[in-house]
């Protein structure tokens, strides 16, 4: 099955995904799709197609759902205004909340039930566990909580996401 790398998320993450046999033609560089990330779906370029002699020892992370659709396009554009609405509301609750964490960029995923994605500017710690129940115990929904550093997303057990299991609790 060919292999292709995919950028997906505000704060860029590279993965490599499969291709469907029956999008083989249509899976181009540059071509947007829409695939499964640990945080739901999402939409992501195609950077590359791996040759084979590329993909045989590292492991695929899905396989790509579908070419992304305008209504996904749309869907996306619709998100991205509306965490740009919220992101003053989520900063002033970091801060009455007492967190050492600074918000600095806020989206959603393509799921039936958006899951909201807060990138901190920290490291994976009790900080962003602790922003990730609190968000869940004031009944905001299901909240990813991803740490960024300078060098990018910092990968550690989960993105502090409660509800999707990140957090280490039993949601």
């Amino acid at each position: 099955m060919p292999r292709v790398l995919v950028r997906y998320g505000l704060i860029p993450q590279v993965a490599r995904y499969d291709v469907p046999d029956d999008l083989v033609d249509e899976v181009v560089r540059g071509s947007t799709v829409v695939v499964a990330t640990d945080r739901g779906l999402e939409t992501g370029d195609v950077l590359e197609l791996l040759p084979l002699s590329l993909t045989g020892d590292h492991e695929s992370s899905g396989q790509i759902v579908r070419l992304a659709s305008d209504e996904d396009r749309r869907r996306q554009n619709d998100q991205l205004a509306a965490a740009r609405s919220i992101f003053d509301d989520w900063a002033q609750r970091i801060d009455d909340w007492s967190l050492q964490l600074e918000l600095i960029d806020i989206e959603q995923t393509l799921d039936d039930e958006p899951q909201l994605i807060l990138y901190v500017l920290n490291d994976q710690n009790a900080e962003t566990t602790r922003l990730a129940l609190l968000a869940a115990a004031g009944g905001h929904g299901i909240v990813t909580v991803q740490p960024v550093s300078a060098d990018g997303i910092v990968h550690g057990a989960g993105g502090g996401g409660c509800g999707s299991g990140g957090c280490g609790c039993e949601h």
